[in-house]
C-alpha cells in the first residue's frame, strides 16, 4: 500500500509541475524517476521513451504509467496514470464549466510558462546525452537523427528513423550503456493470457464501437467510439492529437470552432498532458453526456487503448531487453531517441518559446538554476512565471 500510495503521490507531484508539453515531460519525468527517486536508469528510461514514441497514443503520459507499473504492477501503472492526469483534468473540467466567463490570453505568465518548458527540456538533454551519448559514433547518430527529424518529422519519420538507430547500434554491436536495473522484483509480471487478452480487447473496441455506432443512436457509444479511436490513432501525442480531435467533434457539430480553440489555449497554460483535453471537450459538449459525466467518459476512452497496448506490450519488452544484441540495439536507438528530443526541442519547444532577447535572456538564467545550482523544476517554473510576466508589462 505504502508503495502504491509513494507511486500516485510522486506523479500527482508532477501533474502539478509538469508545464510545457510531451518532450518538457519526458525532462521532469527524468529528473524526478532518474535522477532523484532512481526507479530506473538512463538507458532503461530510454527505452521506454523510444518504445512509448512508436506505441499511438501519449508518448509522455505512456512512460509515466510504464514506470508506474515496473515500479508497482498494474495498479502502479493505473496510479501513475491517475496522479499525473488528474490536476490538469480537473482544471480543464473547471475551465469548461466557466468557459463564458474565463479569459485565457498570451499574457507574460504564460510566456514565462514557455520559456521555462524550453529550460527543462534543455535540462534533460543535457542529462540524457552524456549517458546515452558517450561516444562519437552515437553522438554522431544522435545529430544524424536530429537533422533528419528537422526536415521531416512525421510518424513514419520518427519510427524510421529510430529503426535505423537500432539497426545501426546491432550492426556496430554497441555497447550497453550500463547494466543499472534496479528494482527487478517490482517490474510488472503479466502472465501470457492477460497480454493476449489486452490487445485482443484493444482490437475488438477498435472494430465493434464504430458497428455499435450505426446500429445505435447512443450518444454515449458516439463519444466514447470518438474518443478511443483518437486515442488509438494518432501517433506523436501531444499537440497531433488536435487536428483529428477537431474532426471527431467540431465537424459533427459536438462544440464549436471557438470553444475548441479555447480549450486548446487553456490546455496550453496549465501542467499535465495535452490529451485531458478530451476532459474539457466532454464537459462542454453539446450532447448528451457532457458535464462531469462526458468529461469522464472522453478521458476514460481516449487513454484506454494507451493501457491495453502497454499491458500487452511490457510483459515482452521486458524479456526482450536481454541480450547483448538487444541492447546494442537499444543503445543506438537511444542514441536516436536524443536526436528526436533535439529536434522536438527546437520545433516548437525553442522557436514557440524563445523569440525575443528577454526571452533568451530569461531561458539562461532558468537553465543556469537548473543545471547549476540544481533548484526543484518545480520552483524553477514557477520563477520564470513571475519573470515572463514582468518582461511583458
Amino acid at each position: 500500500m505504502r508503495r502504491s500510495l509513494n507511486i500516485f503521490f510522486v506523479a500527482l507531484k508532477l501533474g502539478f509541475i509538469s508545464f510545457g508539453g510531451p518532450v518538457a515531460h519526458i525532462g521532469y519525468f527524468r529528473d524526478t524517476y532518474v535522477s532523484r527517486l532512481e526507479w530506473l536508469d538512463d538507458a532503461t528510461f530510454a527505452k521506454l521513451v523510444a518504445l512509448c514514441q512508436i506505441l499511438p497514443g501519449p508518448a509522455s503520459s505512456q512512460v509515466g504509467m510504464a514506470i508506474g507499473a515496473l515500479r508497482g504492477g498494474i495498479w502502479g501503472g493505473l496510479l501513475a496514470w491517475v496522479g499525473f492526469t488528474l490536476p490538469s483534468a480537473i482544471a480543464l473540467i473547471f475551465f469548461g464549466f466557466a468557459i463564458d466567463t474565463f479569459n485565457l490570453q498570451d499574457t507574460g505568465w504564460l510566456v514565462g510558462l514557455k520559456i521555462a518548458a524550453a529550460a527543462v527540456v534543455a535540462n534533460a538533454l543535457w542529462g540524457m546525452s552524456r549517458s546515452l551519448t558517450p561516444d562519437r559514433t552515437r553522438i554522431t547518430i544522435a545529430i544524424v537523427a536530429a537533422i533528419l527529424l528537422l526536415y521531416e518529422r512525421t510518424t513514419i519519420t520518427q519510427i524510421l528513423v529510430l529503426a535505423a538507430g537500432a539497426t545501426i547500434g546491432w550492426r556496430l554491436q554497441l555497447s550497453p550503456i550500463n547494466n543499472f536495473k534496479p528494482y527487478q522484483s517490482h517490474y510488472w509480471k503479466l502472465n501470457k493470457t492477460i497480454a493476449a487478452g489486452s490487445i485482443i480487447i484493444f482490437f475488438l473496441l477498435l472494430i465493434v464501437l464504430p458497428i455499435l455506432r450505426e446500429l445505435y443512436t447512443s450518444q454515449y457509444i458516439s463519444l466514447f467510439d470518438s474518443f478511443y479511436r483518437t486515442g488509438s490513432l494518432v501517433f506523436g501525442g501531444g499537440h497531433v492529437v488536435l487536428p483529428l480531435l477537431e474532426s471527431e467533434v467540431v465537424a459533427p457539430g459536438w462544440l464549436s470552432k471557438d470553444e475548441f480553440i479555447a480549450g486548446y489555449g487553456a490546455a496550453q497554460a496549465i501542467p499535465g498532458p495535452l490529451f485531458t483535453f478530451a476532459a474539457y471537450i466532454g464537459t462542454v459538449a453539446n450532447i448528451e453526456p457532457n458535464g462531469l459525466t462526458g468529461a469522464f467518459i472522453a478521458l476514460l476512452a481516449i487513454y484506454l487503448p494507451s493501457f491495453l497496448l502497454l499491458s500487452a506490450i511490457l510483459p515482452f519488452w521486458q524479456k526482450f531487453t536481454m541480450g547483448h544484441r538487444v541492447e546494442a540495439a537499444y543503445a543506438g536507438m537511444s542514441a536516436a531517441v536524443i536526436g528526436l528530443l533535439v529536434a522536438a526541442f527546437y520545433n516548437p519547444v525553442w522557436t514557440y518559446a524563445i523569440t525575443t532577447t528577454s526571452h533568451f535572456s530569461l531561458w539562461l538564467l532558468a537553465t543556469t538554476l537548473l543545471m547549476v545550482w540544481k533548484v526543484p523544476p518545480w520552483l524553477v517554473v514557477l520563477l520564470t512565471a513571475v519573470g515572463g510576466y514582468v518582461l511583458e508589462l
